[in-house]
């Protein structure tokens, strides 16, 4: 796993608070990257939990449930809220899933916040799992080893998301659209937080430019 870079801090010193959505899925291995590149992680099942996050990751499991989860916990439309205020969010596998704005055959509605389409288990069942190497827009030090399980495919991209890496055949497999990040595949899974990094790094800098905007308008 990449060594840790000390406390994640903003511009002016305040330590960032990176959300882990904990009702279902493999939230504790994102805790432990988070963990890793120096972030304080929270786990979020409230909302007073998710008011206190500086950015949040959705992690994979089933979306219908993670869907279902939220709208019983009502968080649903706060996290709307929030992300149009300008949370810096990153969709897992299922996450993604949920950020997708289309989800053909999706039971509850999702998030619905990126510009994409989401085709769940693209790649088939569990028994169809497999990895591959990808290099990543915006992560140096070779490729990133990444694990697919029940994986979707993430296709037909506004004109405002930018492709960050595609598999050999050219779908795409992880996208960006501001300060929203959608991946297929697991990097929790494997000893590689660079992509936690990315996605931390991504929450200093909206905290950054939101302080600047904060001044000022003061």
């Amino acid at each position: 796993m990449g060594s840790s870079v000390g406390a994640t801090q903003d511009a002016s010193g305040s330590e960032l608070r990176i959300g882990v959505l904990a009702m279902q899925g493999d939230f504790a291995e994102h805790i432990r990257h988070l963990e890793a590149v120096g972030a304080r992680a929270i786990e979020v099942r409230t909302l007073a939990q998710l008011e206190g996050c500086d950015g949040l990751i959705i992690p994979g499991g089933e979306s219908t449930t993670i869907a279902r989860l939220l709208i019983a916990f009502d968080l649903m439309e706060p996290l709307r809220a929030r992300i149009r205020d300008g949370l810096p969010v990153w969709g897992t596998c299922a996450g993604a899933i949920m950020l997708a704005k289309h989800v053909p055959a999706l039971d509850r509605p999702p998030i619905g916040v990126m510009d994409i389409t989401v085709d769940r288990n693209a790649f088939g069942r569990q028994i169809d799992s497999f990895e591959a190497d990808l290099d990543v827009t915006g992560i140096e030090g070779g490729p990133l080893h990444a694990v697919f399980i029940r994986a979707p495919v993430l296709r037909d991209l506004g004109p405002a998301v930018e492709v960050l890496a595609q598999l050999e055949d050219g779908r795409v497999v992880a996208c960006r659209e501001g300060v929203l990040l959608a991946t297929s595949f697991h990097p929790e899974l494997t000893e590689d937080s660079r992509f936690h990094g990315l996605f931390v790094r991504l929450v200093r800098e909206a905290r950054a430019h939101e302080e600047q905007r904060q001044v000022a308008t003061s």
